[in-house]
C-alpha cells in the first residue's frame, strides 16, 4: 500500500510542478508536460514490479502507438480557443477526438499486425 501512495504521489508532484512552471512560461510547462515523465515512471514501476523483459518490449510498444492519436488533441484546443471557443467546451473536444482515435487504434492497430 505504502508503494502505490509513493507513486501516486510522485506522479502528482510532477502534474503540480507542470501547473506552476507554466504559470511563469507556458513553454516551459508545455516542455515538461511533453518529457515522456509518466512513461518512465511507468516503465521503472513496471520492471521493479515484474523484471520481465517482455512485458516491458510490448508496454514500451503499445506506449509508441498510443501517443499518436493523442498528438491531434494538441493542435484542436488552441485552434478552437483561437477562434473563440470556451476553453471547457475546447478541452472536451479535444478529448473526445482522442478518445476516437483511441479506438480507431485499437480497432485498426492489430489488424496491421500491432500488439496493443
Amino acid at each position: 500500500m505504502l508503494y502505490l501512495i509513493l507513486k501516486a504521489a510522485i506522479s502528482g508532484v510532477i502534474i503540480a510542478i507542470v501547473s506552476e512552471v507554466a504559470k511563469r512560461s507556458p513553454g516551459a510547462g508545455a516542455l515538461i508536460a511533453s518529457l515522456p515523465l509518466v512513461s518512465v515512471l511507468g516503465m521503472m514501476w513496471l520492471w521493479r514490479d515484474t523484471h520481465d523483459p517482455d512485458r516491458m518490449v510490448s508496454h514500451a510498444g503499445a506506449t509508441f502507438w498510443y501517443v499518436l492519436p493523442s498528438l491531434p488533441m494538441f493542435l484542436l484546443i488552441p485552434a478552437l480557443l483561437k477562434r473563440s471557443v470556451p476553453f471547457w467546451a475546447a478541452l472536451a473536444s479535444g478529448c473526445a477526438l482522442t478518445i476516437g482515435l483511441y479506438l480507431t487504434m485499437t480497432w485498426i492497430g492489430p489488424r496491421f499486425g500491432l500488439k496493443l
